[in-house]
């Protein structure tokens, strides 16, 4: 499953990657929120939700946007099993996907325009995990760090 939350600095970015995932990636989103325009809302309320649903199975994946992408990827990270990278650019997130096995792709809501955003987005969903042999071990060493 793929989710999506943000905060009030991403929530127009987020609302326009919904419908770009429903009606260009043909892709199933499920938004956690929030579900209307809050500028007293904190990236931690929605961050740690998504994060705990992507951490329940292995083939989730999850998008966060807040104004720089920052706040939510530190947030994410501290959610076991959570790999969230902070997708600034399309080869960014093709690479975090492919060497580190990210789940979590974090955005700037006040900083990538929605074309931007897009093609990053995309490039996540559609990039697997290498699973070389010097991959593995190397993100073994990173998952190690939660116990």
């Amino acid at each position: 499953m793929l989710y999506i939350a943000s905060d009030h600095a991403g929530f127009q970015l987020k609302k326009h990657l919904i419908t770009y995932i429903k009606t260009q990636l043909r892709k199933t989103v499920q938004d956690l929120g929030p579900k209307k325009f809050d500028k007293e809302d904190d990236f931690p309320d929605f961050a740690v939700p998504l994060a705990k649903k992507v951490a329940e199975k292995n083939s989730n994946l999850g998008i966060l946007v807040c104004g720089t992408g920052h706040g939510v990827c530190i947030t994410a990270n501290k959610i076991k099993g959570i790999s969230a990278i902070l997708g600034y650019s399309i080869e960014a997130a093709e690479m975090g996907k492919k060497h580190n096995n990210a789940n979590v792709l974090c955005l700037a809501g006040k900083v990538l325009s929605h074309e931007h955003a897009s093609a990053i987005v995309k490039k996540f969903l559609e990039t697997k995990f290498e699973n070389a042999q010097r991959l593995v071990r190397r993100n073994k060493k990173i998952t190690a760090l939660e116990k």
